[in-house]
């Protein structure tokens, strides 16, 4: 399904900041911005959601500290207990301090993995997924805002002039 959007590209990151908060003041849903590098507060002036993948991360690091006590328990202690240098290993408690660098490494190691993997899901990244961007100068230097059109095009048009846009574009855009 297409939808129109109207697109405006900026040449400055402060200008860019400037328009989405007074396209947001004329109450507008801007669709997407498209950004060479990260712009400091761009998801605040955009209106979006905090993010919850440190949750997921800590949950991932949990997951991974809980494998690592159960897996060294099982391995040192239940099913193949050994003798290093005289002293047996009979308790898990009186080991503990030897299996620290483990459990620490585990849980960091099940925090990153899966926490990358929560991203390239959610944010539905594929290997050698076609490119999303609508300007190849938005890789370099250039700022591009994508708004919805509802029957809005002339108005929203003189608005994004007014903002300080050196484009402004009507296209089609795949849902």
């Amino acid at each position: 399904m297409a939808s129109k959007v109207i697109q405006a590209l900026y040449n400055d990151d402060d200008v860019l900041m400037h328009a989405v908060k007074r396209v947001r003041a004329e109450h507008h849903h801007i669709e997407e911005v498209y950004t060479p590098f990260p712009v400091h507060g761009l998801d605040k002036a955009m209106g979006l959601a905090d993010t919850r993948i440190a949750i997921t991360s800590f949950l991932y690091g949990c997951l991974g500290l809980t494998v690592a006590v159960v897996m060294m328990n099982y391995i040192m202690i239940e099913d193949w207990p050994q003798d290093i240098g005289g002293k047996p290993s009979f308790s898990y408690l009186e080991n503990m301090p030897a299996f620290v660098p483990i459990m620490f490494e585990l849980t960091v190691f099940f925090a990153a993995h899966l926490m990358v993997i929560t991203f390239y899901l959610r944010s539905r990244m594929w290997p050698f997924k076609k490119a999303e961007n609508p300007d190849k100068r938005t890789t370099d230097d250039h700022f591009l805002m994508e708004i919805g059109l509802h029957d809005n095009e002339n108005e929203l048009a003189d608005l994004l002039w007014e903002t300080g846009a050196v484009e402004v574009k009507v296209t089609e855009k795949e849902s």
